[in-house]
């Protein structure tokens, strides 16, 4: 079989390669997406884990290259996502634990990594509804942070994540990792300070800000009445001032330690757990 996208109307069709080799222009590529730059030229992105990988196309992502250790050959899950990835057309290779090692950056590797198509959501497409949750970062940094807040938000039922100004990218390995699949569940909106600003002020919802100069204590808030922007500054700087203005209330969460401050990822999840307090119950899932 060749591997090639079908042009209009055609059918396309994948294929099935044995790598063993490091210098394979393949593997070079597949390695290469832990480049930014190569992640934005290509549109794609590494994730590793084979339940990860299933719940992806399940939830349908675009995968484009599956690749596994010869020692996950045979095994049912590994070849049920095998033929599903050459039934949408991607290429599937069986290689070495010493390609794969090479490719994950790890000395023991997940045995299945995916190459998957990044999807981005359109903000200006965006209309707030009663219930929703948004979590919006002002130029988070830390790809561990990241990771962390997509995977939190998803699990308190937030309906996706904005990313305002020069963030770090959500589709890195590292990020994609600490996300533990959550990015493949999570929408990832992008804007820059203006975007986000115009947005919400047309918006019917309330930006909810955590500013140090907060005088509302974050729980005596109302996050049931209107759809919730949660709006979380810098890891360093906070946040800056026009986006402070737009922000209905700016609220703080109390400390009482010698602390002056929390990581970014455990203030988000304390706003986001108060703010879908009353949507959440142990019967939900």
């Amino acid at each position: 079989m060749s591997y090639e996208y079908r042009k209009p109307g055609a059918q396309r069709v994948g294929q099935v390669k044995e790598v063993t080799s490091l210098t394979n222009p393949i593997v070079k590529d597949i390695k290469g997406l832990t480049s930014k730059k190569e992640r934005e030229e290509s549109g794609t992105f590494l994730a590793e884990g084979l339940k990860l990988i299933i719940d992806a196309v399940e939830l349908g992502w675009e995968i484009r290259t599956l690749v596994y250790a010869k020692a996950a050959k045979g095994k049912p899950l590994v070849e049920q996502v095998a033929a599903r990835t050459v039934a949408r057309g991607g290429l599937v290779l069986e290689v070495s634990e010493k390609v794969l090692s090479s490719i994950t950056r790890r000395d023991n590797p997940q045995m299945v990594v995916g190459v998957f198509e990044q999807q981005w959501r359109n903000l200006g497409h965006l209309s707030l509804e009663k219930g929703q949750t948004f979590v919006a970062l002002d130029r988070v940094r830390d790809p561990g942070n990241l990771g962390t807040i997509i995977r939190t938000a998803d699990a308190a039922g937030a309906s996706g994540v904005i990313l305002v100004g020069d963030c770090t990218d959500p589709f890195s390995l590292e990020t994609v990792r600490a996300t533990m699949g959550s990015v493949f569940a999570m929408p990832v909106y992008r804007a820059n300070a203006d975007e986000f600003v115009g947005w919400a002020n047309q918006s019917d919802g309330q930006i909810v800000a955590t500013h140090l100069a907060g005088s509302v204590d974050y729980r005596t808030i109302d996050y049931a009445k209107k759809p919730t922007i949660l709006l979380m500054g810098n890891e360093q700087s906070g946040l800056p001032e026009q986006l402070a203005k737009a922000a209905d209330r700016l609220a703080r969460i109390p400390q009482a330690g010698r602390a002056d401050s929390l990581n970014l990822a455990v203030a988000t999840a304390v706003m986001l757990y108060e703010a879908r307090r009353t949507f959440l119950s142990l019967e939900a899932r």
